[in-house]
């Protein structure tokens, strides 16, 4: 292929920076050497010269032959002015990757991947910086290198598993989302070749899945917000030979044994138990209230309550969701109030039980499940609130009412409700009871007790 006529305000360039206008070669000179290098005329025209077989070659979808004449006045640029354009490394590492994905031969394909590797180091050596955002940029390119080293060239994995761990360290919440599945897939695999210890998975699974939340949380680019969502998923699946709740549980006993008065890491064995269902473990209840005795809260209190309240301790329970009901998130204090509800029907205190059932309602009022425990309460107390066998059934009354309630309130309910309707509508009075108490279908009843409510006479059936 024909070289191309250089411009001629390219040689005008040349020869200020050349001969007697040597003066205005570069003042920017730095301890790397001057930005043209020695032959600053030979440097820019070089970059000009490769420049212009590149965008032929990029103009035509990266299928011309004009990349063989690209790199050859490349090469030269590279080796002899590093510092005259950052353009020097995106596109070599372009080219670079162009060679390598077409070459057969092996010692050929492998010198090139050196050479490509080559590239990023130099790029990170004379270009620290971002050119725009003047931010150090060494994190990135680490990153982009280890995936392409890994890529390339699987067997120096543990190359790519340095690589890709600096990168990360270097960006920290900021890391793409590619060289967080890149590095926790190398991860994986040196823990596989016991090339570093087992916990080190779990570790390192944690914090990617801290980078993962940071940016799902604070990102506003949805494609941006997919690729993190996909690396979530992927990580949670190369994450599922080692996530038995026993190995996760044996790891962060061990964390837990050495830093429990630290709340940050506490708040990451629990969050990692949460993720891998591992929450009825004794570590997840000891971290937890471990957590709440440094940095107590509402939603430490709600999580001990619930714990508790599986544990069958109902007064610890109470005392614990109480205090989670300060809370200024109106479903956890809905939550807490129905669960307290729960917690006083399980000590047979139903009129409290029935208290604050009505406080959860009072925040969620189309909630069925609240009607559902205040109308088995009813049915509890049945009875206890009666002084004979007519007496001691009117409360079901009550109680189908409060199910028919919830269903009209929470369609999500009605299944249990009319299962609890077909149950308790069979304990009613019959149709001679209430006949013998001068009553009759339709009518109003007054139900004693602590109940105390008005409902409809009704007849089993």
């Amino acid at each position: 292929m024909k070289r191309v006529l250089m411009p001629v305000f390219l040689w005008m360039v040349i020869f200020l920076l050349s001969g007697n206008g040597i003066k205005a070669q570069i003042s920017d000179q730095s301890t790397l050497g001057p930005k043209y290098g020695k032959d600053s005329a030979k440097c820019v025209m070089e970059i000009s010269l490769y420049r212009e077989f590149y965008k032929q070659w990029r103009a035509s979808n990266y299928q011309s032959n004009a990349v063989k004449d690209a790199i050859k006045s490349w090469r030269w640029v590279f080796f002899n002015c590093p510092l005259g354009t950052e353009n020097t490394y995106i596109d070599g590492a372009k080219m670079y990757e162009y060679r390598i994905q077409n070459e057969k031969d092996t010692a050929k394909r492998n010198r090139d991947i050196d050479t490509l590797m080559m590239i990023y180091d130099q790029r990170t050596k004379y270009f620290p910086l971002h050119y725009r955002e003047k931010t150090p940029q060494e994190g990135d390119i680490l990153g982009r290198k280890g995936i392409d080293l890994y890529q390339y060239k699987p067997s120096a994995y543990e190359k790519a598993y340095d690589i890709l761990k600096r990168s990360v360290e270097l960006k920290g919440n900021l890391s793409d989302a590619a060289v967080v599945v890149y590095y926790f897939l190398l991860t994986t695999q040196m823990a596989n070749e016991n090339k570093i210890p087992k916990d080190t998975v779990l570790n390192t699974y944690d914090r990617l899945m801290d980078i993962i939340d940071y940016n799902l949380k604070t990102q506003t680019d949805h494609e941006v917000i997919n690729e993190f969502k996909t690396a979530m998923s992927s990580l949670d699946q190369m994450f599922e030979p080692f996530a038995s709740c026993d190995d996760i549980i044996a790891i962060s006993t061990k964390t837990f044994n050495q830093k429990s008065n630290d709340p940050e890491v506490l708040k990451k064995i629990i969050a990692l138990l949460y993720r891998k269902n591992c929450t009825d473990s004794q570590l997840y209840f000891d971290a937890t209230v471990k957590l709440y005795q440094l940095e107590p809260s509402p939603e430490s209190a709600s999580i001990i309550g619930k714990m508790y309240l599986k544990k069958q301790d109902y007064q610890n329970a109470i005392k614990y969701l109480l205090d989670a009901t300060q809370s200024s998130d109106t479903a956890l204090r809905a939550d807490c109030y129905l669960l307290l509800a729960d917690s006083y029907r399980l000590t047979s205190d139903y009129p409290k039980a029935r208290s604050f059932a009505y406080k959860s309602l009072e925040l969620r009022p189309k909630d069925g499940n609240a009607y559902i425990l205040i109308g088995d309460l009813y049915a509890l107390s049945a009875k206890d609130c009666g002084t004979d066998d007519f007496t001691q059934k009117t409360a079901y009354w009550a109680a189908v009412d409060k199910y028919i309630k919830a269903k009209s309130v929470d369609p999500s309910v009605a299944a249990t409700a009319d299962e609890r309707i077909e149950t308790y509508s069979k304990a009613f009075p019959s149709l001679q009871d209430n006949f013998f108490h001068d009553l009759k279908d339709g009518d109003t009843y007054e139900v004693d007790c602590w109940i105390n409510e008005t409902t409809t006479v009704r007849s089993a059936k």
